[in-house]
């Protein structure tokens, strides 16, 4: 359901009506329940029903609703007329990364669509037939009564369509050049920065707006800063996203995690009559301390007064009471022993002190995340005696560069000339593999030679960090979850050999302690995948004896931190320790100086790991409570959630 907004007060700093769901997939079927209503209130009165229809991973799931509606509830496409928002320039319909190919695979092969009413922007013209195609594109537009709906996702430049910073409020369908940003976050798509085409062919701002009703959706925290701009912003065309402020009938829908920034939910006490609990207390006792840069025990009646917090001081009497309640709630998250530690109670540390030796499993989306996410937890636990597995559920094997597999293979021949081995099969081997790597056009994806050998590149990585923390070998296990197994950057949804395969381990070992990662910022998706696999899995598995004494905790990986009200457990890291954490990401060499798919950070890894667990400690320091070199942060994870 979407968060109640029957208190005007808190959404008086939005500019656009706005709906917040738990989930993307719950906002999606509401979207596409819409979207079918007007199919079917269209077709009724023998009218077309007219869509302007997105691309990327915001819609899919919309897609994909009104697919499953098309083929179990007789939802019907055939009077509607489709117009897409863009289109890569150049680009060939038939390229991996096409908008056309997109929208076949995804949508109008599985829908009794007419082919003569789908538009989508050409990306195979010559650059002079391009104008004369985009007037054509608003007369069609036109000569169809206007778009009844159109969908929208939003970029990181808050783009819409690929309308970059700098369009026109008026813009018609277009040539743009795209924003650098824009390029980097297409990167992975492309199999590299460099193969991303410059240009692309785009509704203009103007066109836009005249659609009847415009839905905007963003999912992930990654949209969520800007998504505040869009919402809360002044109309600038620095975000063209802003201009849907002018729209009458706009509405933007958000998962949680992309509503975090947004007033009412990030600092809600500043709108007036709010409704304390402890959490929230917590959040925003930590939100005033980091305003007025001081420490949780020295804020006073007068700062929460001048800050909107009054009726704090009302329900606790005193700031003093106040202060205390959060500074103690903020330290006992602090703990050096992350499998528990002996002689303390559980109301008194974050985990349980027995059993004495947990049986722990961390889950690794990719071969890495281990080290980069938890690796001095990782150690801890390890060195304090319990038996930690490492499951490792997907190979990683597109994200490593096409050199690397030309070198390998060159090894493994050399070292059976070197040995006096037969060489018949490892000289066809590396003939073939050079060959498949040198035809292999840009963004296109691997042959199943060359995917088994990236595979195998990360497996020995992912095995020498784990012998490097002191994990036996029978204790590293790799999933290789099929979901993910399609040589391309777009994965296919999970399915019940993916489940069947975190059940069986989670069966075998019986662990006291989970971590999982909760990074669900991820752009390339794969976290959020693998995260749900593990719920799922554990929620089949609830009424097992064991998992009555199952903790789950969840991390960040490379991309966020969890916010300090929702650190559950923090765990301190010495000087040492996180120069031991380096040296054990390092062991991961593939990934380093240049990951093949870095987002939007260009810095390595591990300095984005040392970054955050810094700043996650200097955080801890500057409310008040001990000084440590550098802290990793867990949430824990409770099934009924």
């Amino acid at each position: 359901m979407d968060q109640p907004t029957q208190h005007a007060f808190l959404t008086r700093t939005e500019n656009i009506p706005t709906r917040i769901y738990e989930t993307a997939s719950e906002a999606s079927k509401v979207i596409a329940g819409e979207i079918a209503q007007a199919i079917r209130e269209k077709a009724a009165r023998n009218e077309h029903c007219v869509l302007g229809l997105a691309t990327g991973s915001s819609p899919t799931s919309v897609y994909a609703e009104l697919v499953r509606m098309h083929e179990q509830e007789g939802l019907s496409f055939q009077n509607v007329v489709t117009f897409n928002l863009d289109e890569y320039y150049p680009m060939q319909p038939n390229a991996l990364q096409s908008y056309v190919r997109f929208m076949h695979e995804h949508l109008f092969d599985h829908v009794d669509i007419r082919k003569d009413n789908i538009h989508i922007p050409d990306g195979t013209l010559e650059k002079d037939e391009v104008l004369d195609f985009c007037l054509d594109y608003e007369k069609k537009i036109k000569s169809f009564g206007g778009l009844d709906i159109q969908i929208l996702g939003i970029g990181r430049t808050g783009h819409i369509g690929f309308n970059e910073p700098g369009s026109g409020i008026n813009s018609p369908t277009r040539l743009i050049t795209l924003d650098h940003i824009t390029i980097v976050d297409a990167a992975s798509d492309f199999f590299g920065e460099e193969n991303v085409p410059q240009k692309a062919i785009t509704m203009g701002v103007g066109t836009i707006l005249q659609a009847k009703r415009i839905i905007l959706m963003a999912w992930g925290e990654g949209k969520a800063p800007i998504i505040r701009k869009a919402i809360e912003g002044p109309v600038t065309d620095l975000v063209p996203a802003t201009y849907l402020q002018n729209h009458g009938n706009t509405t933007v829908f958000l998962d949680a995690p992309a509503s975090v920034e947004l007033t009412r939910i990030k600092t809600p006490w500043v709108l007036g009559n709010f409704r304390w609990d402890k959490q929230n207390i917590k959040k925003a006792v930590i939100w005033l301390s980091q305003k007025i840069k001081k420490p949780i025990l020295k804020l006073t009646n007068r700062d929460y007064s001048d800050n909107g917090m009054v009726d704090i001081i009302t329900e606790f009497d005193s700031a003093y009471n106040t202060n205390l309640m959060v500074f103690n709630a903020l330290k006992m998250t602090i703990t050096g022993y992350p499998g528990g530690k002996p002689g303390m109670s559980n109301d008194e540390h974050p985990e349980r002190p027995e059993p004495k030796k947990k049986r722990v499993i961390i889950f690794s989306p990719h071969p890495d995340d281990d080290v980069i996410s938890m690796g001095g937890t990782f150690m801890r636990l390890h060195d304090h005696g319990h038996d930690v597995h490492v499951a490792y559920q997907t190979s990683g094997n597109i994200a490593v560069f096409d050199d690397d597999v030309i070198r390998f293979a060159d090894f493994v021949n050399d070292f059976h000339e070197e040995f006096g081995m037969k060489q018949d099969v490892t000289q066809m081997l590396f003939s073939r593999v050079s060959e498949q790597v040198r035809s292999k056009e840009p963004g296109k994806a691997d042959t199943p030679d060359v995917q088994k050998i990236k595979g195998l590149i990360r497996r020995a990585e992912a095995k020498a960090g784990a012998r490097y923390v002191g994990i036996p070998d029978e204790n590293t296990h790799f999933l290789d979850m099929p979901f993910y197994e399609t040589g391309l950057v777009k994965k296919k949804p999970i399915g019940e050999e993916d489940i069947r395969i975190i059940c069986d381990l989670l069966q075998e070992i019986k662990p006291h302690q989970v971590f999982a990662a909760g990074d669900l910022s991820d752009p390339h998706g794969t976290h959020r995948v693998c995260l749900d696999a593990i719920i799922q899995s554990l929620r089949r598995l609830k009424d097992e004896p064991w998992m009555q004494d199952c903790f789950v905790w969840l991390y960040r990986g490379a991309w966020q931190e969890w916010e300090i009200e929702n650190i559950d457990m923090a765990v301190p890291l010495s000087p040492d320790e996180l120069l031991k954490k380096r040296r054990a990401i390092f062991k991961h060499q593939s990934q380093k100086d240049r990951p093949l798919f870095p987002g939007h950070d260009a810095r390595e890894f591990w300095q984005r790991a040392e970054a955050r667990n810094r700043h996650t400690a200097v955080v801890y320091d500057q409310l008040g409570l001990p000084e440590y070199e550098a802290m990793e942060a867990f949430k824990r994870y409770y099934l009924e959630d």
